[in-house]
Protein backbone atom coordinates (compact mmCIF):
# COMPACT_ATOMS: atom_id res chain seq x y z
CA UNK A 1 0.00 0.00 0.00
CA UNK A 2 1.01 3.34 -0.94
CA UNK A 3 3.06 5.12 2.10
CA UNK A 4 1.43 8.34 3.22
CA UNK A 5 2.32 10.98 5.78
CA UNK A 6 -0.30 11.74 8.77
CA UNK A 7 -1.76 14.99 8.85
CA UNK A 8 -4.36 14.96 11.17
CA UNK A 9 -5.82 18.15 12.32
CA UNK A 10 -7.98 18.54 15.47
CA UNK A 11 -10.96 21.54 16.12
CA UNK A 12 -10.36 22.36 19.74
CA UNK A 13 -12.38 25.48 20.23
CA UNK A 14 -15.27 23.23 19.88
CA UNK A 15 -13.90 21.75 23.37
CA UNK A 16 -14.60 25.02 25.47
CA UNK A 17 -18.59 25.22 23.65
CA UNK A 18 -18.85 22.08 25.92
CA UNK A 19 -17.03 23.50 29.28
CA UNK A 20 -18.98 26.75 28.68
CA UNK A 21 -22.02 25.10 30.27
CA UNK A 22 -21.19 23.59 33.12
CA UNK A 23 -21.19 25.76 36.44
CA UNK A 24 -18.41 28.06 36.89
CA UNK A 25 -16.73 26.15 39.15
CA UNK A 26 -16.10 23.01 36.93
CA UNK A 27 -15.17 25.47 34.42
CA UNK A 28 -12.33 26.66 36.41
CA UNK A 29 -11.46 23.58 37.01
CA UNK A 30 -11.09 22.14 33.53
CA UNK A 31 -9.28 25.11 31.91
CA UNK A 32 -6.63 23.99 34.39
CA UNK A 33 -6.62 20.60 32.61
CA UNK A 34 -5.21 19.95 29.33
CA UNK A 35 -8.77 20.08 26.97
CA UNK A 36 -7.12 18.75 24.63
CA UNK A 37 -6.73 15.39 25.84
CA UNK A 38 -10.34 15.72 27.43
CA UNK A 39 -12.68 12.43 26.98
CA UNK A 40 -16.07 13.24 29.33
CA UNK A 41 -17.18 14.61 32.04
CA UNK A 42 -19.62 12.96 34.55
CA UNK A 43 -22.54 14.66 36.89
CA UNK A 44 -24.42 12.04 38.83
CA UNK A 45 -26.41 13.49 41.48
CA UNK A 46 -24.72 13.14 45.06
CA UNK A 47 -21.18 12.26 43.75
CA UNK A 48 -18.26 14.85 43.32
CA UNK A 49 -18.07 15.64 39.56
CA UNK A 50 -15.29 14.10 37.35
CA UNK A 51 -13.37 14.71 34.62
CA UNK A 52 -11.81 11.97 32.31
CA UNK A 53 -8.94 11.61 30.53
CA UNK A 54 -7.05 8.61 28.50
CA UNK A 55 -4.93 7.95 31.08
CA UNK A 56 -6.67 9.37 34.17
CA UNK A 57 -9.91 10.45 36.12
CA UNK A 58 -9.90 14.25 37.77
CA UNK A 59 -12.24 15.48 40.36
CA UNK A 60 -13.73 18.15 39.46
CA UNK A 61 -14.71 19.49 42.77
CA UNK A 62 -15.05 17.93 46.01
CA UNK A 63 -18.31 18.29 47.11
CA UNK A 64 -21.73 16.26 45.37
CA UNK A 65 -23.10 17.63 42.51
CA UNK A 66 -26.95 19.16 42.94
CA UNK A 67 -29.59 18.92 41.75
CA UNK A 68 -29.24 22.48 40.59
CA UNK A 69 -26.14 22.23 38.96
CA UNK A 70 -27.57 19.13 36.70
CA UNK A 71 -30.66 21.51 35.50
CA UNK A 72 -27.77 24.48 34.65
CA UNK A 73 -26.36 22.09 31.90
CA UNK A 74 -29.34 20.51 30.88
CA UNK A 75 -31.13 24.09 30.26
CA UNK A 76 -28.13 25.06 28.09
CA UNK A 77 -28.40 21.81 25.93
CA UNK A 78 -30.70 20.44 22.88
CA UNK A 79 -33.72 18.67 23.93
CA UNK A 80 -33.41 15.14 25.10
CA UNK A 81 -34.67 12.51 22.39
CA UNK A 82 -35.84 9.04 23.06
CA UNK A 83 -32.58 7.56 23.38
CA UNK A 84 -31.67 10.30 26.50
CA UNK A 85 -28.84 12.32 24.60
CA UNK A 86 -28.95 15.48 23.51
CA UNK A 87 -25.97 18.16 21.77
CA UNK A 88 -25.30 21.63 21.80
CA UNK A 89 -25.52 23.06 18.42
CA UNK A 90 -23.27 23.07 15.40
CA UNK A 91 -20.90 21.06 18.06
CA UNK A 92 -20.39 17.09 17.91
CA UNK A 93 -20.29 17.27 21.97
CA UNK A 94 -22.72 14.30 22.99
CA UNK A 95 -24.54 14.86 26.58
CA UNK A 96 -26.44 11.67 27.66
CA UNK A 97 -28.55 11.52 30.70
CA UNK A 98 -29.27 8.91 33.59
CA UNK A 99 -32.98 9.41 34.74
CA UNK A 100 -34.89 7.79 37.98
CA UNK A 101 -38.04 5.83 38.10
CA UNK A 102 -40.07 9.37 37.76
CA UNK A 103 -37.87 10.55 34.56
CA UNK A 104 -35.94 12.79 36.33
CA UNK A 105 -32.60 13.11 35.27
CA UNK A 106 -29.76 12.26 37.93
CA UNK A 107 -27.03 11.66 36.20
CA UNK A 108 -24.94 13.59 32.70
CA UNK A 109 -22.03 12.19 30.66
CA UNK A 110 -21.16 14.86 28.79
CA UNK A 111 -18.48 13.13 25.90
CA UNK A 112 -16.50 15.18 24.15
CA UNK A 113 -16.61 14.87 20.10
CA UNK A 114 -13.91 16.14 17.48
CA UNK A 115 -14.02 16.42 14.44
CA UNK A 116 -10.50 14.78 13.45
CA UNK A 117 -9.34 14.70 9.46
CA UNK A 118 -6.43 12.55 8.53
CA UNK A 119 -7.59 9.11 10.11
CA UNK A 120 -8.90 7.47 7.49
CA UNK A 121 -5.32 6.91 5.37
CA UNK A 122 -5.32 3.45 6.56
CA UNK A 123 -8.43 2.44 5.21
CA UNK A 124 -8.88 5.53 2.25
CA UNK A 125 -8.33 2.52 -0.73
CA UNK A 126 -11.40 0.49 0.26
CA UNK A 127 -13.55 3.65 1.02
CA UNK A 128 -12.95 4.82 -3.17
CA UNK A 129 -13.34 1.67 -4.13
CA UNK A 130 -16.85 2.01 -4.41
CA UNK A 131 -18.07 -1.33 -2.41
CA UNK A 132 -19.58 -1.30 0.88
CA UNK A 133 -17.83 -1.53 4.06
CA UNK A 134 -18.83 -2.61 7.10
CA UNK A 135 -16.82 -1.27 10.80
CA UNK A 136 -16.95 -3.06 13.90
CA UNK A 137 -15.13 -2.39 17.06
CA UNK A 138 -15.84 -1.99 20.96
CA UNK A 139 -16.87 1.78 21.83
CA UNK A 140 -14.98 4.62 22.21
CA UNK A 141 -12.48 3.16 19.43
CA UNK A 142 -13.27 5.84 16.82
CA UNK A 143 -15.74 4.36 14.71
CA UNK A 144 -18.28 7.39 14.20
CA UNK A 145 -14.46 9.71 14.34
CA UNK A 146 -13.69 7.25 11.15
CA UNK A 147 -17.41 7.37 9.55
CA UNK A 148 -17.16 11.57 9.91
CA UNK A 149 -14.07 11.77 8.23
CA UNK A 150 -15.50 9.09 5.42
CA UNK A 151 -18.29 11.37 4.61
CA UNK A 152 -15.86 14.66 4.20
CA UNK A 153 -13.76 12.56 1.60
CA UNK A 154 -16.31 10.84 -0.41
CA UNK A 155 -18.01 14.37 -0.64
CA UNK A 156 -15.25 16.82 -0.99
CA UNK A 157 -12.56 15.13 -2.47
CA UNK A 158 -13.86 11.89 -4.25
CA UNK A 159 -17.26 14.34 -5.34
CA UNK A 160 -19.32 11.75 -4.81
CA UNK A 161 -23.33 12.76 -3.56
CA UNK A 162 -23.28 11.38 0.00
CA UNK A 163 -26.35 11.45 2.88
CA UNK A 164 -25.19 10.64 6.56
CA UNK A 165 -28.09 8.97 8.10
CA UNK A 166 -27.53 10.74 12.30
CA UNK A 167 -29.74 8.74 14.39
CA UNK A 168 -28.24 10.34 17.57
CA UNK A 169 -26.53 13.63 15.80
CA UNK A 170 -23.33 11.64 16.26
CA UNK A 171 -21.96 12.29 12.96
CA UNK A 172 -22.71 15.89 12.31
CA UNK A 173 -23.63 17.19 15.27
CA UNK A 174 -26.81 18.82 16.52
CA UNK A 175 -28.88 21.50 15.81
CA UNK A 176 -30.34 22.07 11.99
CA UNK A 177 -27.19 22.96 10.32
CA UNK A 178 -24.75 19.59 9.87
CA UNK A 179 -20.97 20.30 11.21
CA UNK A 180 -18.73 21.06 8.56
CA UNK A 181 -16.78 18.24 9.74
CA UNK A 182 -18.79 16.06 7.22
CA UNK A 183 -17.79 18.47 4.28
CA UNK A 184 -20.15 18.87 1.66
CA UNK A 185 -22.28 15.63 2.59
CA UNK A 186 -25.79 15.67 3.31
CA UNK A 187 -27.55 14.81 6.51
CA UNK A 188 -30.64 12.94 7.28
CA UNK A 189 -31.89 13.23 11.00
CA UNK A 190 -33.65 10.42 12.52
CA UNK A 191 -36.62 11.88 14.68
CA UNK A 192 -37.06 8.43 16.50
CA UNK A 193 -33.96 5.65 17.23
CA UNK A 194 -36.49 3.26 16.01
CA UNK A 195 -37.30 4.91 12.77
CA UNK A 196 -33.67 4.45 11.52
CA UNK A 197 -34.71 1.84 9.01
CA UNK A 198 -37.19 3.76 7.61
CA UNK A 199 -35.06 7.08 7.01
CA UNK A 200 -32.16 4.64 5.45
CA UNK A 201 -34.98 3.98 2.83
CA UNK A 202 -36.19 7.19 2.29
CA UNK A 203 -32.66 8.40 1.99
CA UNK A 204 -32.13 6.29 -1.15
CA UNK A 205 -36.02 6.86 -2.85
CA UNK A 206 -35.96 10.62 -2.67
CA UNK A 207 -32.23 11.50 -3.08
CA UNK A 208 -30.63 9.79 -5.43
CA UNK A 209 -27.03 9.36 -2.84
CA UNK A 210 -24.47 7.60 -4.41
CA UNK A 211 -23.17 6.60 -0.75
CA UNK A 212 -25.03 5.88 2.46
CA UNK A 213 -23.54 6.43 5.80
CA UNK A 214 -24.83 5.19 9.09
CA UNK A 215 -23.89 4.79 12.34
CA UNK A 216 -24.72 1.50 14.78
CA UNK A 217 -27.20 -0.67 12.69
CA UNK A 218 -28.62 -2.58 15.35
CA UNK A 219 -32.14 -4.27 14.57
CA UNK A 220 -33.05 -6.47 12.20
CA UNK A 221 -35.48 -4.31 10.22
CA UNK A 222 -31.88 -1.57 9.88
CA UNK A 223 -30.43 -5.16 8.53
CA UNK A 224 -33.37 -5.40 6.16
CA UNK A 225 -33.04 -1.92 5.00
CA UNK A 226 -29.09 -2.19 4.54
CA UNK A 227 -29.97 -4.97 2.42
CA UNK A 228 -32.31 -3.31 0.06
CA UNK A 229 -29.52 -0.29 -0.34
CA UNK A 230 -27.02 -2.27 -1.24
CA UNK A 231 -29.41 -4.04 -3.94
CA UNK A 232 -30.18 -0.90 -5.07
CA UNK A 233 -26.18 -0.51 -6.18
CA UNK A 234 -25.68 2.14 -3.60
CA UNK A 235 -22.17 2.23 -1.33
CA UNK A 236 -23.06 1.67 2.47
CA UNK A 237 -20.83 2.91 4.68
CA UNK A 238 -22.01 1.59 8.35
CA UNK A 239 -21.00 0.49 11.79
CA UNK A 240 -22.32 -2.52 13.79
CA UNK A 241 -22.16 -4.06 17.50
CA UNK A 242 -19.76 -6.39 17.55
CA UNK A 243 -15.98 -6.45 18.13
CA UNK A 244 -15.21 -9.50 15.59
CA UNK A 245 -16.52 -10.59 12.41
CA UNK A 246 -17.47 -14.14 14.37
CA UNK A 247 -19.40 -12.17 16.81
CA UNK A 248 -21.72 -10.69 14.32
CA UNK A 249 -22.59 -14.12 12.42
CA UNK A 250 -23.88 -15.56 16.26
CA UNK A 251 -25.53 -12.37 16.40
CA UNK A 252 -29.00 -13.90 15.09
CA UNK A 253 -30.66 -10.24 14.63
CA UNK A 254 -27.52 -8.96 12.91
CA UNK A 255 -25.92 -11.81 10.62
CA UNK A 256 -27.91 -11.13 7.82
CA UNK A 257 -25.35 -8.40 7.13
CA UNK A 258 -22.96 -10.87 6.30
CA UNK A 259 -24.90 -13.09 4.73
CA UNK A 260 -26.82 -14.98 7.34
CA UNK A 261 -26.25 -18.38 8.87
CA UNK A 262 -28.95 -21.56 8.14
CA UNK A 263 -28.37 -25.31 9.09
CA UNK A 264 -28.55 -27.77 6.43
CA UNK A 265 -28.86 -31.83 6.34
CA UNK A 266 -26.58 -33.23 3.37
CA UNK A 267 -27.15 -35.91 1.70
CA UNK A 268 -24.56 -39.24 2.90
CA UNK A 269 -22.69 -38.56 -0.05
CA UNK A 270 -22.12 -34.90 0.17
CA UNK A 271 -21.48 -35.22 3.51
CA UNK A 272 -18.43 -37.85 2.62
CA UNK A 273 -17.40 -35.50 -0.14
CA UNK A 274 -16.83 -32.73 2.24
CA UNK A 275 -15.54 -34.78 5.14
CA UNK A 276 -17.84 -32.78 7.71
CA UNK A 277 -21.13 -34.08 9.41
CA UNK A 278 -24.48 -34.81 7.66
CA UNK A 279 -25.55 -31.41 9.46
CA UNK A 280 -23.75 -28.18 9.17
CA UNK A 281 -24.14 -24.62 9.19
CA UNK A 282 -23.93 -22.37 6.16
CA UNK A 283 -23.99 -18.95 4.20
CA UNK A 284 -27.64 -18.21 3.44
CA UNK A 285 -27.34 -15.48 0.86
CA UNK A 286 -24.53 -13.07 -0.24
CA UNK A 287 -22.95 -10.80 2.25
CA UNK A 288 -24.70 -7.09 2.75
CA UNK A 289 -21.87 -5.68 3.12
CA UNK A 290 -18.50 -6.60 0.55
CA UNK A 291 -15.94 -5.65 2.73
CA UNK A 292 -15.94 -6.21 6.49
CA UNK A 293 -13.18 -4.04 8.99
CA UNK A 294 -12.32 -5.11 12.55
CA UNK A 295 -11.02 -2.18 14.29
CA UNK A 296 -8.24 -2.97 16.55
CA UNK A 297 -7.59 0.32 17.86
CA UNK A 298 -7.39 3.72 16.35
CA UNK A 299 -4.59 2.77 14.01
CA UNK A 300 -4.86 -0.85 13.38
CA UNK A 301 -7.48 -2.49 11.52
CA UNK A 302 -7.96 -6.17 10.69
CA UNK A 303 -9.88 -6.23 6.74
CA UNK A 304 -11.49 -8.91 5.72
CA UNK A 305 -11.65 -7.85 1.76
CA UNK A 306 -14.04 -10.76 0.70
CA UNK A 307 -16.87 -11.07 3.06
CA UNK A 308 -18.45 -14.23 1.44
CA UNK A 309 -14.96 -16.03 1.77
CA UNK A 310 -14.28 -14.90 5.11
CA UNK A 311 -17.74 -16.02 6.60
CA UNK A 312 -17.70 -19.17 4.77
CA UNK A 313 -14.04 -20.16 6.28
CA UNK A 314 -15.76 -19.51 9.35
CA UNK A 315 -18.41 -22.05 9.45
CA UNK A 316 -16.06 -24.14 8.02
CA UNK A 317 -14.39 -24.16 11.73
CA UNK A 318 -11.39 -21.97 10.27
CA UNK A 319 -10.16 -18.72 11.94
CA UNK A 320 -9.75 -16.13 8.78
CA UNK A 321 -7.10 -13.52 9.91
CA UNK A 322 -7.96 -11.36 6.84
CA UNK A 323 -5.41 -8.34 5.96
CA UNK A 324 -3.86 -6.25 9.08
CA UNK A 325 -2.79 -2.61 8.75
CA UNK A 326 -0.70 -0.57 10.81
CA UNK A 327 -0.39 3.35 10.95
CA UNK A 328 2.41 4.73 12.46
CA UNK A 329 3.28 7.88 14.25
CA UNK A 330 4.98 8.80 10.78
CA UNK A 331 1.87 8.16 9.19
CA UNK A 332 3.28 4.94 7.61
CA UNK A 333 0.83 2.38 6.72
CA UNK A 334 1.94 -0.85 7.18
CA UNK A 335 0.07 -3.94 5.06
CA UNK A 336 0.81 -7.96 6.09
CA UNK A 337 -2.01 -10.83 4.95
CA UNK A 338 -2.81 -13.02 7.44
CA UNK A 339 -4.39 -15.87 5.58
CA UNK A 340 -5.83 -18.86 7.52
CA UNK A 341 -3.75 -22.22 8.21
CA UNK A 342 -5.03 -24.80 6.01
CA UNK A 343 -8.40 -22.96 4.97
CA UNK A 344 -9.13 -25.55 2.26
CA UNK A 345 -8.72 -28.42 4.17
CA UNK A 346 -11.23 -29.56 6.30
CA UNK A 347 -11.11 -31.65 9.61
CA UNK A 348 -10.79 -34.69 8.57
CA UNK A 349 -13.77 -37.35 9.93
CA UNK A 350 -12.64 -39.89 12.48
CA UNK A 351 -12.93 -42.73 10.21
CA UNK A 352 -10.16 -41.71 8.48
CA UNK A 353 -7.80 -40.62 11.23
CA UNK A 354 -8.67 -44.18 12.64
CA UNK A 355 -7.46 -45.79 9.52
CA UNK A 356 -3.50 -44.34 10.63
CA UNK A 357 -3.25 -46.55 12.46
CA UNK A 358 -4.09 -46.96 16.12
CA UNK A 359 -5.40 -44.80 18.67
CA UNK A 360 -5.45 -40.94 17.41
CA UNK A 361 -2.49 -39.35 18.18
CA UNK A 362 -2.57 -35.30 19.29
CA UNK A 363 -0.09 -33.19 20.12
CA UNK A 364 -1.14 -29.80 21.89
CA UNK A 365 1.01 -26.44 20.82
CA UNK A 366 1.29 -24.84 23.76
CA UNK A 367 -1.37 -26.13 25.83
CA UNK A 368 -1.25 -28.15 28.72
CA UNK A 369 -0.74 -31.22 28.38
CA UNK A 370 -2.38 -32.67 31.26
CA UNK A 371 -5.74 -30.91 30.64
CA UNK A 372 -5.80 -32.32 27.38
CA UNK A 373 -5.28 -36.22 28.86
CA UNK A 374 -8.20 -35.62 31.27
CA UNK A 375 -10.22 -34.49 28.70
CA UNK A 376 -9.54 -37.83 26.57
CA UNK A 377 -9.94 -39.96 29.75
CA UNK A 378 -13.42 -38.08 30.21
CA UNK A 379 -14.99 -38.67 27.04
CA UNK A 380 -13.53 -42.17 26.48
CA UNK A 381 -11.78 -41.45 23.43
CA UNK A 382 -9.52 -43.59 21.31
CA UNK A 383 -6.63 -41.25 21.69
CA UNK A 384 -3.11 -40.50 23.19
CA UNK A 385 -1.50 -37.15 23.25
CA UNK A 386 2.40 -37.33 22.19
CA UNK A 387 5.50 -35.32 22.55
CA UNK A 388 5.89 -34.10 19.12
CA UNK A 389 4.33 -32.75 16.02
CA UNK A 390 6.04 -35.44 14.15
CA UNK A 391 4.39 -38.09 16.04
CA UNK A 392 0.66 -36.28 15.62
CA UNK A 393 -2.50 -36.74 13.47
CA UNK A 394 -3.81 -34.18 15.07
CA UNK A 395 -2.47 -30.91 16.80
CA UNK A 396 -4.15 -28.42 19.05
CA UNK A 397 -3.39 -24.86 19.71
CA UNK A 398 -4.72 -21.36 20.00
CA UNK A 399 -6.24 -19.18 18.01
CA UNK A 400 -4.01 -16.47 19.01
CA UNK A 401 -1.13 -18.81 17.71
CA UNK A 402 -2.52 -18.57 14.20
CA UNK A 403 0.41 -16.56 12.79
CA UNK A 404 3.00 -18.25 14.61
CA UNK A 405 6.16 -18.82 12.80
CA UNK A 406 6.81 -22.08 14.11
CA UNK A 407 3.52 -23.53 13.98
CA UNK A 408 3.35 -22.90 10.11
CA UNK A 409 6.53 -24.64 9.96
CA UNK A 410 5.30 -27.94 11.73
CA UNK A 411 2.23 -27.81 9.57
CA UNK A 412 3.97 -27.21 6.10
CA UNK A 413 6.52 -30.27 7.36
CA UNK A 414 3.90 -32.82 8.36
CA UNK A 415 0.59 -34.43 7.45
CA UNK A 416 -1.08 -33.67 10.74
CA UNK A 417 -4.25 -31.50 10.84
CA UNK A 418 -4.37 -28.51 12.95
CA UNK A 419 -7.13 -27.25 15.07
CA UNK A 420 -7.71 -24.20 17.06
CA UNK A 421 -9.07 -23.60 20.60
CA UNK A 422 -10.04 -20.25 21.82
CA UNK A 423 -8.55 -20.42 25.34
CA UNK A 424 -6.34 -23.06 27.18
CA UNK A 425 -9.28 -24.71 28.92
CA UNK A 426 -11.09 -28.16 29.58
CA UNK A 427 -14.29 -26.86 28.16
CA UNK A 428 -12.87 -25.74 24.80
CA UNK A 429 -10.79 -29.09 24.32
CA UNK A 430 -13.96 -31.07 25.50
CA UNK A 431 -16.25 -29.14 22.63
CA UNK A 432 -13.40 -29.88 19.87
CA UNK A 433 -13.01 -33.36 20.36
CA UNK A 434 -16.82 -33.92 20.82
CA UNK A 435 -17.17 -32.19 17.11
CA UNK A 436 -14.04 -34.08 15.95
CA UNK A 437 -14.93 -37.63 17.00
CA UNK A 438 -18.48 -37.40 16.03
CA UNK A 439 -17.58 -37.53 12.89
CA UNK A 440 -17.45 -41.10 12.08
CA UNK A 441 -18.56 -43.81 10.05
CA UNK A 442 -20.70 -47.22 10.80
CA UNK A 443 -22.69 -47.00 13.67
CA UNK A 444 -22.04 -42.99 14.66
CA UNK A 445 -23.88 -41.98 11.42
CA UNK A 446 -26.64 -44.60 11.79
CA UNK A 447 -26.83 -43.18 15.22
CA UNK A 448 -26.71 -39.27 13.41
CA UNK A 449 -29.02 -40.29 10.76
CA UNK A 450 -31.96 -41.40 13.44
CA UNK A 451 -31.56 -38.26 15.80
CA UNK A 452 -31.98 -35.68 12.57
CA UNK A 453 -35.00 -37.87 11.21
CA UNK A 454 -36.60 -37.34 14.87
CA UNK A 455 -35.48 -33.80 15.10
CA UNK A 456 -37.09 -33.44 11.70
CA UNK A 457 -40.35 -35.03 12.63
CA UNK A 458 -40.21 -32.76 16.10
CA UNK A 459 -40.16 -29.99 14.20
CA UNK A 460 -42.99 -30.52 11.38
CA UNK A 461 -45.37 -31.27 14.21
CA UNK A 462 -44.75 -28.13 16.45
CA UNK A 463 -44.86 -26.04 13.01
CA UNK A 464 -48.06 -28.07 12.06
CA UNK A 465 -49.93 -29.25 14.54
CA UNK A 466 -48.99 -26.35 17.39
CA UNK A 467 -47.41 -28.85 20.64
CA UNK A 468 -44.65 -28.89 22.21
CA UNK A 469 -43.03 -32.26 21.10
CA UNK A 470 -40.62 -33.91 23.14
CA UNK A 471 -37.28 -35.92 21.69
CA UNK A 472 -35.12 -38.64 23.03
CA UNK A 473 -32.08 -38.02 25.41
CA UNK A 474 -29.06 -37.51 23.67
CA UNK A 475 -25.92 -36.39 24.41
CA UNK A 476 -24.33 -32.86 24.61
CA UNK A 477 -23.05 -32.75 20.87
CA UNK A 478 -26.06 -34.12 19.58
CA UNK A 479 -28.47 -31.71 21.86
CA UNK A 480 -26.25 -28.72 20.11
CA UNK A 481 -26.74 -29.99 17.02
CA UNK A 482 -30.40 -30.49 17.75
CA UNK A 483 -30.36 -26.77 18.93
CA UNK A 484 -29.41 -25.66 15.77
CA UNK A 485 -31.80 -27.61 13.41
CA UNK A 486 -34.75 -25.95 15.61
CA UNK A 487 -33.42 -22.62 15.47
CA UNK A 488 -33.03 -22.51 11.84
CA UNK A 489 -36.74 -23.04 11.45
CA UNK A 490 -37.67 -20.53 14.36
CA UNK A 491 -38.47 -22.43 16.74
CA UNK A 492 -37.22 -22.22 20.35
CA UNK A 493 -36.06 -25.65 22.31
CA UNK A 494 -36.13 -26.32 26.09
CA UNK A 495 -33.68 -28.60 27.91
CA UNK A 496 -35.05 -30.60 30.27
CA UNK A 497 -33.68 -33.83 32.73
CA UNK A 498 -30.46 -34.43 34.01
CA UNK A 499 -27.74 -36.76 32.49
CA UNK A 500 -27.70 -39.04 30.74
CA UNK A 501 -31.96 -38.33 30.42
CA UNK A 502 -31.21 -34.94 29.86
CA UNK A 503 -33.53 -34.00 26.28
CA UNK A 504 -35.32 -31.00 24.66
CA UNK A 505 -38.70 -29.94 24.18
CA UNK A 506 -39.62 -28.16 20.77
CA UNK A 507 -41.95 -25.69 21.82
CA UNK A 508 -44.77 -24.52 19.15
CA UNK A 509 -44.83 -21.06 17.91
CA UNK A 510 -46.80 -18.71 20.58
CA UNK A 511 -49.40 -16.43 18.59
CA UNK A 512 -48.80 -12.54 19.21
Amino acid sequence: MKNSRRKETVDHDDTLLLVAILPAELQTALHRLPLDELLEVVMDLGRPPEARFPERVVRLAERPVTHEELAHVTALTGEFGDDNRAGIERTLHRISAIRNRKGQIVGLTLRVGRAVHGVIEILRDLVESGQSILILGRPGVGKTTKLREMARVLADDVGRRVIVIDTSNEIAGDGDIPHPGIGDARRMQVPRVDRQHAVMIEAVENHMPEVIIVDEIGTEAEAAAARTIAERGVQLIGTAHGTTLENLIKNPTLSDLVGGVQVVTLSDEEARRRRTAKTVSERRAPPTFEIVVEMVDRDEVIVHRDTAAAVDAILRGFAPRGERREQGADGQVHVRDEEPLLADTPPPPMAELAERRGPVRIYPYALSRDLLERVIRGLGLDARTVGGPDQATLIIALRSRADDLRLKRIVDAGEASLHFIKRNTANEMRRLLERIFHLMGGEEDDLLAGVIRETEEGIRRALEEGVAVELAPQRPALRKMQHRMIAGQGLVAESVGREPERRLVIQPLRDE
